[in-house]
């Protein structure tokens, strides 16, 4: 009876022994161990494990090629990552390839991904540390893409209030005026036809100093001939010099008139006997009337001479000179 319960415990733990190392094998195969395989340690350091946990597994452009063995922080709160890596990797992964911490699809787990850089470099040893790179991170991602729908929502309420400002505003009166399109069609129309005649002018202007420049028209004469010149400058001493002779005469004649003036003021003088005293007027009158006689007499003499015998052919010879010419 004790022997047979001696078995039976040796059983129990032969069985629960085998039990537990299955458990583990299994454990170490669903972790990717490489529990049989041949490895080698390779390690890198990150400021941010973003939620990186012990056998995880690593990736070398995509393919699995280890998992992750240990996991610590440093003194510097660094945290140093230790990478069990298959050893047939030794002569693919070189020491400037650079290591991310990523995730398996969008909200899998983390891996680490190991990115090759070059050829030349000489391949990675048995505890290299690689250069690390920081990756993009969801939790960064979302608060990224909130902090921009916040702003989007800023951006959108301004747009609106803007809007409202515009519908409101004369511009948008003024440009739901159908009107104005034809007004503008107009202004461009008047502005091009200016700008035409405008450079009609300047065209001409063109020509007008292209002639003067060269001595041709009147302003090119004026400018250019020498002669004309001369005979302008001539003229001008000419005008000046009347100007002068003309100042001279109404200075003279305003003096003339202030003494005729004065005379009929002061009731003395020639002009002032002419014109208010009547006995000089009617011995003018006197006067005229006797040279008036006197004129009627010589032409009756002068008509008795022209009928008198001796004169009379003189008279024909005048006239005849008269009508010849």
């Amino acid at each position: 009876m004790a022997k047979r319960t001696s078995d039976n415990i040796r059983l129990g733990t032969f069985v629960l022994a085998g039990l537990l190392v299955l458990v583990l094998l299994l454990y170490m195969i669903g972790k990717n161990e490489h529990l049989f395989g041949a490895t080698y340690m390779l390690k890198a350091r990150f400021f941010n494990a973003r939620g990186l946990v012990k056998g995880n597994n690593v990736r070398f452009s995509g393919i699995q090629v280890g998992t992750v063995r240990k996991i610590t922080i440093e003194e510097n709160t660094q945290i140093e990552i230790v990478m069990s890596i298959d050893r047939k990797m030794r002569q693919v992964i070189r020491k400037d390839a650079v290591v991310a911490i990523g995730t398996d699809g969008l909200v899998g787990d983390k891996v680490v991904d190991i990115t090759p850089v070059s050829l030349t470099s000489r391949l990675a040893q048995e505890g290299d540390t690689l250069i690390t790179r920081a990756s993009a991170n969801l939790t960064n991602m979302l608060d990224t893409l909130d902090q921009s729908s916040r702003d989007i929502a800023v951006v959108a309420a301004e747009l609106k209030i803007t809007a409202q400002r515009i519908n409101r505003s004369a511009i948008w009166r003024l440009l739901d005026d159908s009107t104005v399109p034809e007004d503008v069609k107009a202004t461009l129309f008047n502005i091009r036809k200016a700008s035409s005649r405008v450079s009609g002018i300047a065209g001409k202007l063109d020509e007008m100093v292209n002639d003067v420049q060269n001595g041709q028209g009147a302003a090119g004469t004026i400018l250019k001939d020498s002669l004309f010149a001369s005979n302008i400058r001539l003229a001008g001493d000419k005008i000046y010099s009347a100007s002068e002779t003309a100042d001279s005469l109404v200075v003279l004649l305003k003096n003339v008139a202030d003494n005729v003036h004065n005379g009929v003021v002061e009731k003395n003088g020639p002009v002032h006997a002419l014109l208010y005293d009547t006995t000089i007027a009617q011995k003018l009158n006197i006067s005229l009337d006797n040279i008036q006689k006197g004129t009627d007499g010589f032409n009756q003499s002068m008509e008795a001479l022209k009928h008198n015998f001796l004169l009379r052919g003189y008279f024909r010879k005048q006239e005849k000179k008269k009508i010849s010419k």
